[in-house]
């Protein structure tokens, strides 16, 4: 059962107590990456047969069975997704930024200029669960910045074949080539390239323990958006919540992982009752209520703060991946709450709107991470590119200020490279 706990009464560091993954993969995927940079597509298609049981004469899915896969899919369910792209499509145009020129000084010019990165590297999960929202979530962005190739990355079934949804969701999104591979295995193929896998410049997605550890250990190959913990929730509810929604909110968290986190803070104490008790109602009804189950248990607690605002200060400092804010005038308290991944306003916003539809990314920060990071965006697809140009004339009117910069720090050829320009020969 869920724990309850008074805020003040217990210590700070059951409070803020997080979730750490205890098995260390390390050395495994160290041992993955350097077969895979050796060996190339041999290791995938041994690591495949290994792992996901399944015996491949080619690792790239061919637009036959991506056609097959959007025919598989009811129609009722392409016609979701086509709306959750353009949600997506319509919230992340916002965010493409501009170049820029300076040109308010004679003879100088500066400037910015905005360049996508040459070719994104998507995974997507597979395993216990398929995320067809992932696949829209991670690769427009990529799109609306002028990424010109998305690589996708994903596990087969041991039949060989992918997942029709993902597929389907990948021709929704107009992903540009899909790979039959899983696994730290797959991020090494997407940093150090294949004869089948192109080499990324920037690897985006989430993944479990073996994908997380990947992507640590080839960045600075490339280019990854962050490295993912387990999934987080936390609600600030106040006294006039529905209990039966809010536990909801926290079910929708727990059941994506045993070591998912979900946490619940109220000013009220018979919310945080209401809300325990309704949980224990609704775990045993979940599909996945194995794993609902531990998670709660484990990782769940309820904080009772003695006002709203005690409520946010305590979500500010567990800075969560989701934050639900559900009461009456969530506006109110929206320019309080400084560290969260996403936050859903008022008492019908679920986080699961966020997951699938509304249009804001859902590829979010984790482990407290907020405090610093911010949701993948059409920035993680695209780098920026100084440029300075000077004439001879507005060269002279620096040069001397140049100079003596570059001499305090002890770099005499640093000053004769900008006073060398404008000494009379």
């Amino acid at each position: 059962m869920i724990k309850i706990m008074k805020y003040g009464e217990v210590s700070n560091s059951e409070i803020f107590a997080r979730v750490e993954p205890k098995v260390d993969v390390t050395a495994i995927v160290s041992d993955i990456i350097d077969n895979v940079r050796k060996n190339g597509d041999k290791a995938l298609f041994e690591y495949t047969e290994k792992f996901d049981g399944a015996v491949l004469s080619s690792l790239i899915v061919t637009e036959e069975e991506i056609k097959e896969a959007v025919d598989a899919v009811e129609p009722e369910f392409i016609k979701v997704l086509e709306k959750a792209a353009a949600n997506i499509r319509k919230f992340h145009e916002k965010q493409k930024r501009t170049s820029f020129i300076i040109n308010d000084e004679p003879g100088i010019v500066m400037g910015q200029k905005i360049i996508p990165v040459d070719r994104a590297g998507l995974y997507v999960p597979g395993g216990t669960a398929a995320y067809p929202s992932t696949v829209l979530m991670d690769s427009i962005p990529a799109k609306i910045a002028g990424c010109p190739e998305v690589v996708m990355v994903t596990p087969p079934g041991k039949d060989g074949k992918v997942n029709p949804v993902i597929l389907a969701a990948a021709y929704v999104a107009g992903v540009d080539k899909i790979i039959k591979v899983g696994g730290a295995q797959a991020i090494a193929a997407l940093a150090y390239g294949t004869e089948s896998v192109p080499k990324v410049d920037k690897i985006v997605g989430p993944g479990n323990a073996f994908v997380a550890e990947a992507k640590k250990q080839v960045f600075g190959m490339v280019s990854i958006d962050m490295i993912a913990g387990p999934s987080e929730i936390l609600i600030v509810a106040d006294g006039a919540s529905d209990p039966v929604c809010v536990a909801a909110d926290l079910l929708s968290q727990a059941e994506h992982d045993k070591l998912a986190s979900a946490v619940l803070v109220t000013d009220s104490s018979y919310l945080a009752e209401a809300v325990a008790k309704e949980l224990e109602k609704q775990i045993p009804l979940l599909s996945r209520c194995e794993i609902a189950r531990e998670s709660i248990d484990n990782n769940g607690k309820i904080i009772v703060a003695e006002n709203l605002f005690a409520a946010i200060e305590i979500a500010n400092e567990i800075a969560p991946e989701h934050l639900e804010l559900c009461v009456d005038n969530p506006f109110d308290y929206l320019d309080s709450i400084r560290h969260a991944g996403s936050i859903f306003m008022g008492r019908n916003c679920p986080e699961a709107l966020g997951d699938y539809l509304a249009g804001p990314n859902h590829t979010l920060p984790t482990s407290g991470t907020a405090k610093f990071s911010s949701p993948l965006s059409v920035d993680d697809f695209i780098k920026k590119t100084q440029y300075t140009y000077f004439t001879k004339d507005a060269l002279s009117r620096v040069a001397k200020d140049v100079e003596l910069f570059a001499k305090k720090e002890g770099l005499t050829a640093h000053a004769k490279s900008a006073v060398s320009r404008t000494e009379e020969v």
